[in-house]
């Protein structure tokens, strides 16, 4: 058979059964377009390629599925940059889509070049310039393996405008690509794992992504009841064990509970499972769980030993690790540390929401109220995503979204999209602040235009607030740059991109208002005015131990 290299793009990925690709045609990928039509292929035109990327993570993170976003040439790859760091940085199973000047263009500073491979190969797990239409044969089916395998993240394919057109001939479509076995744990490993744990007296078990990403939450749930071992989490590992379980302390770090910070400081044996160690996670690295052993279980082997020693490194995944590991754990009980957990746990825990749509914490508490036990909520990045991380009820793993080790504002309202798309029936709400909002907020005439049923609530407080908060604590209060000297309505803004919209602070019922949007199921965005003087507390400060941390208000006044 014989084919162009833009219909053999177009064809695998239908054979990949990928459900919908998301970007914007440009006269550099101009040839895929039009197989992509052909193909019949459903396409979400993004309003900007940065959201077209986010979309496809959306998707990706909603479903661990692979997401597809496309791009032109120059600006249309630039576009793109932020999404695929973002998507590397939380291990985000993307596939983007380039095009290229042609060939003989290639080197030459033409109409909208650039050098797209060199700027994404430090972003990306791969990848790739083709040169030749036949190599697409092999180059996409690895490279959807590639994304969705180990450790996932972001691949880019770069394609030339003739490589495109060039035709091809083969004798036959190869098969759908398969992520890569996954290699058993060494049993030698498992027994010692299991040896520690059997003779730790404070176990604690520190979760990320990685538990959500394996899908171990059940084998996670049940190790911890097994053997009464408390657990505490990283943002990405929200969702992950069950947040009403006594075990659960919390999320640590920079806005961690108190119950969850303490509790590793007195942990004899620290259970890493898919973490990084990251800095926003353990404070000032040296002071991060000082008397404890660490067991390091990761899929990605460079992450081992990379940032806190591990007395036992298992590079493998979390789940098959655990399914080796939990018939060699015998049930225990450990009534002191347990006893020890609880009162940490009853002194430490996050003040319970009110009721007050003014204060944020209320409103994230209502929102986790409201909402389903399977509802998708994105959000963006600053106060308004620690209120949530905090105080919405993640039931499920991938129930809740966000950029974490980017921190990219400008994801929630794109990746509300994308979540919605891969999951239709399920309620998504995007969170989102004032500030976050704007930066992609074109992306609202796609979702009008797809008419999905996302509502975007936006935590409407006049300015940046995380960075309003630092300099509050570290800058004598000096606001440069963090106050909106003028305040856009952004309700008459989705009207006009043809959403429902509404603000919360000009109604008389502002609950029943909420009530009604959301049971509403429509596109629609409702501005909820807070308090500008709310802080996300506790707060650790940069350079500071987790135990250091400021743990409300008052403490912060007397900083």
């Amino acid at each position: 058979m014989k084919r162009t290299g833009a219909q053999i793009i177009a064809h695998l990925l239908t054979r990949q059964g990928v459900p919908f690709v998301s970007g914007i045609p440009g006269g550099a990928n101009l040839p895929l377009y039009d197989a992509l039509g052909a193909e019949g292929l459903p396409h979400v035109l993004a309003r900007h390629e940065q959201g077209a990327g986010f979309i496809a993570q959306g998707a990706a993170r909603a479903t661990g599925r692979l997401g597809v976003c496309l791009a032109t040439s120059g600006p249309g790859a630039t576009n793109l940059v932020t999404a695929l760091a973002d998507a590397k940085a939380d291990s985000v199973p993307v596939l983007a889509i380039t095009g290229q000047v042609a060939r003989p263009l290639i080197g030459t500073d033409a109409f909208q070049e650039v050098d797209t491979f060199g700027l994404t190969l430090p972003i990306t797990k791969h990848n790739w310039l083709v040169r030749r239409a036949a190599d697409l044969l092999d180059v996409l089916p690895e490279a959807m393996a590639l994304a969705v395998s180990g450790r996932p993240g972001p691949v880019l394919i770069d394609v030339p405008r003739d490589v495109q057109l060039e035709a091809a001939e083969f004798e036959r479509w190869p098969e759908p690509a398969q992520p890569a076995p996954k290699k058993p744990c060494d049993p030698a490993g498992v027994e010692r794992f299991a040896a520690m744990l059997a003779a730790a007296e404070r176990p604690i078990l520190y979760i990320g992504g990685g538990v959500v990403a394996s899908g171990a939450s059940e084998q996670l749930t049940a190790l911890a009841r097994a053997s009464s071992i408390p657990v505490v989490s990283t943002l990405m590992g929200l969702g992950a064990f069950p947040a009403d379980d006594p075990l659960w302390l919390g999320m640590i770090g920079m806005h961690g509970t108190p119950a969850a910070n303490r509790a590793m400081t007195e942990a004899d044996l620290v259970v890493a499972l898919g973490v990084r160690f990251d800095d926003r996670a353990t404070g000032r690295l040296q002071a991060f769980c000082p008397e404890a052993s660490v067991v390091h279980v990761d899929v990605d082997a460079t992450e081992i030993d990379k940032l806190r020693a591990a007395c036992l490194g298992l590079t493998a995944d979390v789940g098959l690790v655990l399914d080796d590991l939990l018939p060699l754990v015998a049930t225990r009980h450990r009534p002191i540390w347990r006893a020890r957990v609880a009162d940490l746990k009853a002194r430490g825990s996050y003040p319970a929401p009110g009721a007050d749509p003014a204060r944020p914490q209320d409103l994230i508490g209502i929102l986790g109220a409201s909402l389903p036990e399977d509802a998708i909520v994105t959000t963006d990045v600053g106060q308004h995503q620690m209120f949530a991380a905090q105080h919405y009820p993640v039931r499920r793993p991938r129930g809740l979204l966000t950029s974490g080790g980017l921190g990219t504002m400008g994801f929630g309202l794109p990746a509300a999209i994308g979540a919605a798309l891969a999951c239709p029936g399920r309620q998504v709400v995007c969170v989102s602040g004032d500030g976050s909002i704007l930066m992609n907020i074109q992306e609202l005439a796609t979702l009008a235009e797809l008419d999905l049923p996302v509502t975007v609530v936006v935590l409407q407080n006049g300015g940046l607030g995380l960075v309003r908060q630092q300099q509050d604590l570290l800058f004598g209060g000096r606001y440069t740059a963090s106050n909106f000297l003028r305040q856009p309505d952004l309700a008459a803004i989705a009207r006009g991109f043809g959403l429902s919209a509404a603000n919360l602070g000009a109604s008389d019922d502002p609950l029943g208002l909420l009530a009604e949007t959301l049971a509403g199921h429509r596109p629609s965005l409702l501005v909820a005015p807070v308090d500008q003087a709310e802080g996300v507390y506790p707060m650790v400060l940069p350079g500071a131990a987790n135990h250091e941390m400021i743990e409300d208000r008052n403490h912060a006044a007397c900083h």
